[in-house]
């Protein structure tokens, strides 16, 4: 069994310790984490439905010291889902309005092209990163000849987001985050975007010849960045799933089939296995008493496989009436883009099995998974 909830993250099997989790107390303090552990689904929903008394980052540090003052802190300190109040409020309607407008059928066929420029003799394991974070670079507008060097910036830029990262990563953040900046603010000052792009929906949604704001910029960088370790997980999550149940096969044949695996990955095993939270004034879930500056960590991937969540909740079924799922946020902090997610990775996956992978013998290889504190995304050997 692992030590704790996120050393669970990088297990081969995590979910038999989840499930020992929501055996016990509605909220357990773990105190070598010193935190409180959520794991029940219930419970979870309760917490993100409060986001007055918990917000998703400490209130007397928003943006995490390493980072504060530098390209990557101004980024992170303008990006929605880090900010709560009046700061998340300003800017995520115009991107859940872009988000919403997406053409999925488009999107499928825009990222599936993308995903085959990608060279097959890149690793699979950075093939994971590169088909979905160039499709939305392209989404987005970026020209085809720039879509490797954004994905270069993303990658490097999202070490701000994890505890795990090394000065020399976090240097290479900022130097990221300045350079997707100012390619941001060129791309929205520039020709007008081609029609359907994510930029040409944002621009749409402001002021008549008014310049995108630093913070509406640094959320376009955002959609990267949500781009990068979630869908990647996503991707190859869906792949290990292909490789674990040689039945799933036949129907990843077919678009619907892919968006099906897809989806109920998602579910049964996400790329996104916890998040945190941070009280900022008393209240009590669950019977249990929350003071300000306490944290919880949400198990999101164990609510999944909740019973009282999902019926057969360890099964992989790509059809599943009702499926129900927290990995992409619950409440005000719902992701907008995860349609536009299952999306890419259906997309990404398509265009992998197209490339006539052997998978038994990727199988054999096996797999096992990136350092990470709450992302779950395999790196096959």
């Amino acid at each position: 069994m692992p030590a704790d909830p996120v050393a669970a993250v990088t297990y081969a099997d995590p979910y038999p310790f989840y499930e020992t989790l929501r055996a016990g107390p509605s909220l357990a303090w773990n105190e070598s984490l010193r935190l409180w552990v959520a794991s029940r689904a219930e419970v979870i929903e309760a917490l993100l439905l409060a986001p007055g008394a918990l917000r998703v980052r400490p209130v007397a540090e928003p943006v995490p010291r390493v980072i504060a003052g530098s390209p990557a802190g101004e980024v992170f300190g303008h990006l929605v889902r880090m900010n709560d109040g009046p700061a998340h409020a300003a800017h995520k309607p115009a991107l859940q309005r872009a988000l919403a407008g997406l053409d999925l059928n488009a999107a499928h066929a825009a990222a599936l092209q993308v995903a085959r420029q990608v060279p097959e003799e890149q690793s699979l394991s950075d093939t994971l990163f590169a088909m979905p974070i160039q499709a939305v670079a392209h989404l987005l507008g970026f020209a085809p000849e720039a879509l490797p060097q954004v994905e270069l910036w993303m990658r490097d830029f999202v070490a701000c987001l994890s505890p795990l990262s090394t000065e020399p990563q976090l240097r290479r953040a900022s130097s990221a985050a300045d350079a997707l900046m100012t390619r941001f603010e060129a791309l929205a000052a520039g020709t007008p975007p081609r029609h359907g792009t994510l930029l040409a929906a944002v621009l749409a949604d402001s002021a008549v010849g008014a310049p995108l704001s630093r913070a509406l910029l640094a959320n376009l960088v955002g959609l990267l960045s949500q781009t990068c370790d979630a869908t990647a997980g996503l991707l190859g999550n869906s792949l290990v799933a292909l490789l674990g149940e040689p039945a799933l096969r036949a129907i990843a044949r077919t678009r619907d089939g892919l968006h099906a695996i897809v989806e109920e990955t998602a579910r049964h095993d996400p790329s996104v296995q916890n998040t945190r939270r941070f009280v900022a004034q008393p209240v009590t879930i669950s019977g249990v008493p929350l003071e300000a500056g306490d944290a919880v960590l949400l198990v999101l991937a164990s609510a999944n496989r909740d019973p009282a969540f999902n019926a057969e909740p360890d099964r992989f079924m790509p059809v599943r009436a009702q499926r129900r799922m927290l990995g992409f946020g619950h409440g005000v902090h719902a992701c907008p883009g995860q349609a536009l997610a299952c999306t890419l990775a259906a997309a990404g996956l398509e265009a992998l099995l197209a490339r006539s992978l052997d998978l038994d013998a990727l199988r054999e290889r096996g797999w096992h998974y990136r350092p990470s504190a709450n992302a779950r995304i395999p790196f096959f050997v």
